[in-house]
Parts: C-alpha cells; sequence; structure tokens
C-alpha cells in the first residue's frame, strides 16, 4: 500500500507551454519511427515528388528528411513550429472531409519539444532559402536551399532522458523506422524515395506503378504469386494485389491496407480479408496483400488517435462487404478455388473477440452500393459479445479503427 502523500497541496495552475507540448508528444512521437511517420506525411502533403530520408543511429542521434514540395512562406514558418496550428484544415466541415495525411497541427510542436528542430525552407516564387529553428518563438533567417523543405530533427529526447532509457537498440528503432517508409512508399508509387542510415543508401525507389513498387517492397515471391483486385461498388473502390495462399507467411507482416492514401489498422478490413481466405488458407499462415480502399473523407472518421492510424468507418458494414466479395471474386478465379461462384460468406473469427466502442448513430450509405441494395451481410468480425443492431449486425464501424503541407 502506498504512503500517504504529505507534501502540501499545490494550487490548480496553467501548465506552461513547453511542458503541455512535451506530455503531448508523449502521445504522438513514441520513438524515432513517429518521427519519420509525421514528417513524411508532411512531405507528402506538401505535395512532394522525391523524398528523402537521412538516419543516424536509429535514427535518434538525427532524422533528416527533405522533399521538393511547395516549401513554407518565412512569414508562416514560426507557425509551423506552433501548437495547434495547420493549413489543413480551419473548420469542423473541414475535419469530418479529411483528405491530407496530417490535420491535427501537433506534430511538429512535440518534436520541437523534445528534440532540436531546423527546418529550412523555399517556395517557387522565393529569391532563396529561409530558415528557423529551436521553436516558435525563433525568427526565421536567410538561408541557401532548393525548392522544398528539409526537417532536420536532431538529439531525440535530449531534454527528456528518461524516455530514451525506453528506446530499443540502435538497430531495432532502425528497422521501425524503414518499416514506416516502406509502408508509405507502398501507398505512393508516384514519389521517389530514398532511405540511408549512418551514411548508407539502404533503400531507393524510383517513381514507378503500384506492380513494380510493390514487388520491391514485398520481395519476388509475393510478385510471382498475386491477384490483382480492382472493383468499384457504389461509393467505395478497392484495388491492389493480394497474394495466393502460397505466398503465404507465418507472420502478418505483409498486410499492408490503406483507406484514401493513409496506412490503417481496423478490424473491419483485417477480418473481411481473413474471411475471404478462409477456405483457401488454413494452419497459423497469414495472407499477403495491398489494397486501397478509396471512398469520400466524410464516409470514414480518421480523427479517432493521434497516431492517425485507426479509423471508424460511417457503414462499417458494407465495407466489410464490399473488401470480401472483392477478395472472394479475386481468390474464385485461381484454379485451386474456381467453382463456378463466389463463396458466401464465412463465419466470424472467434479470435476476434473484442467489443465494439460506438460513439454515435450509425448511418447506412449501403444503399448507395446498388439500386437492388440488401443487407445481406457475413457476421459480425467482433464476435456475440458486441453491441448489435437489429440486422444481428455490430451497431458501429471499427472501434480501431498556407504552411505547404506541413504541421
Amino acid at each position: 500500500m502506498n504512503a500517504p502523500d504529505l507534501r502540501p497541496p499545490r494550487p490548480i495552475q496553467a501548465l506552461p507551454d513547453q511542458l503541455i507540448s512535451q506530455i503531448a508528444a508523449g502521445e504522438v512521437i513514441e520513438r524515432p519511427s513517429a518521427v519519420v511517420k509525421e514528417l513524411l506525411e508532411n512531405a507528402l502533403d506538401a505535395g512532394g515528388t522525391q523524398i528523402a530520408v537521412r538516419l543516424e543511429e536509429g535514427g535518434v542521434k538525427r532524422i533528416c528528411i527533405t522533399d521538393n514540395g511547395r516549401g513554407i512562406p518565412p512569414e508562416q514558418m514560426p507557425l509551423a513550429l506552433a501548437r495547434h496550428a495547420t493549413s489543413k484544415i480551419a473548420s469542423l466541415d473541414d475535419l469530418e472531409n479529411v483528405g491530407t495525411l496530417g490535420f491535427r497541427g501537433e506534430a511538429l510542436a512535440s518534436i520541437a519539444s523534445v528534440a532540436q528542430v531546423t527546418i529550412t525552407s523555399r517556395t517557387a516564387d522565393a529569391a532563396h532559402a529561409w530558415e528557423i529553428s529551436g521553436s516558435h518563438l525563433a525568427t526565421p533567417t536567410p538561408s541557401s536551399g532548393a525548392l522544398g523543405t528539409t526537417v532536420d530533427v536532431r538529439d531525440l529526447y535530449f531534454n527528456t532522458p528518461a524516455r530514451r532509457k525506453f528506446l530499443k537498440s540502435e538497430q531495432t528503432e532502425f528497422g521501425h523506422c524503414a518499416e514506416i517508409v516502406r509502408r508509405i512508399a507502398l501507398a505512393r508509387p508516384d514519389v521517389s524515395f530514398s532511405l540511408s542510415h549512418n551514411g548508407r543508401t539502404v533503400d531507393h525507389w524510383n517513381v514507378s506503378e503500384i506492380a513494380r513498387r510493390s514487388a520491391q517492397i514485398l520481395g519476388d515471391n509475393f510478385a510471382e504469386a498475386r491477384l490483382q483486385v480492382d472493383e468499384t461498388v457504389g461509393p467505395l473502390r478497392i484495388y491492389g494485389y493480394i497474394g495466393l495462399p502460397t505466398a503465404s507467411k507465418a507472420r502478418a507482416d505483409g498486410q499492408f491496407f490503406y483507406v484514401n492514401g493513409r496506412f490503417v489498422r481496423d478490424k473491419v478490413l483485417v477480418h473481411a480479408v481473413k474471411a475471404a481466405y478462409q477456405d483457401v488458407l488454413h494452419g497459423d499462415r497469414f495472407p499477403s496483400y495491398v489494397l486501397s480502399l478509396d471512398l469520400d473523407p466524410a464516409l470514414v472518421d480518421v480523427n479517432v488517435h493521434p497516431s492517425k492510424i485507426e479509423v471508424r468507418f460511417r457503414d462499417g458494414r458494407a465495407v466489410h462487404q464490399c473488401v470480401f466479395h472483392a477478395v472472394s471474386r479475386a481468390l474464385a478465379q485461381t484454379s485451386a478455388t474456381a467453382h463456378g461462384s463466389v463463396p458466401s460468406p464465412l463465419p466470424a473469427a472467434d479470435s476476434l473477440n473484442a467489443t465494439p466502442v460506438w460513439r454515435g448513430e450509425q448511418t447506412s450509405f449501403g444503399a448507395l452500393l446498388a439500386p437492388d441494395y440488401a443487407p445481406t451481410f457475413s457476421p459480425s468480425p467482433f464476435g456475440a459479445g458486441g453491441a448489435r443492431d437489429g440486422a444481428g449486425m455490430p451497431a458501429g464501424g471499427s472501434d480501431a479503427a498556407g504552411r505547404g503541407g506541413y504541421a
């Protein structure tokens, strides 16, 4: 039992901005790979088509990301390092229709609160680049540099040594950073990426098609045993590649799902794919796939967690069915599974027994899928314990589920 706290009580007081940013950094910047993710998303939002990632000592000593995007005007550079400042949304309507990867206006301020940050940027109409270091209180100074932006992050957690103690080895942290780069590179084959560590080039991908980019990242085994998926059903389009059962793996590290270009982990999507493979993949094997789902941003909520890796669909049941049937039809084209018709919906996996958290009334857009739309949904991926509506499906969708693009 803890001893009573005998210290005199402290008065309620407002926290200083620096401490607020450091607290926020605990959620947003968990490790070096989180910095890489936030900066890469900013670079893509800024319109970058050539992105270079340079890391030192697993990203702890240095993370430097350069893009050839629109750049940041010098008068806006202090705001880029300020909390809750962004060019991507300005109203609730913007938040409910997010079309960018970033939108919270927290990342750069959080990074700057636990590391030494320097931003060098140049816009197309500027005679030279500008540079700002430290925080939003600094003043931009003239600098040299090409069109675009370079964000240089040094000595991560230098002022919060307790956080450094929780980091793993240099190679482990680099592995997490490299996985983030590969994950984002898969989503944008129209952008070239390069990754170096301690001065050595590790990966480089030129602009290409998704077929070539996925082969480069997932390997020859996947490239030689994959099926193309491309279906549009009402407001939903699912496309990409799924691996044949022969390309399955002992771990689920070959599964990449994107919603409007954003990598996500979502129980509805994972279960839909798993259910489609259930008749052709047995044991403890996991299918490999690179799938993208495009839909109206108003039909999916990405403001679920600061990491922006979880989403909540307005109608998770319709999304589940779209994905399930698209994958099932692709698998049915192979000689091993062709039975003359698409397999019927399969029972939910017992392992997915989490209860969904529903935070509002679900509005179905299923009727938009087809004029003769009928609720022929497969069982819930959440099991019998989840909240249900009158049709026997879960009451909600997934529960996890001017500054040039920067902030």
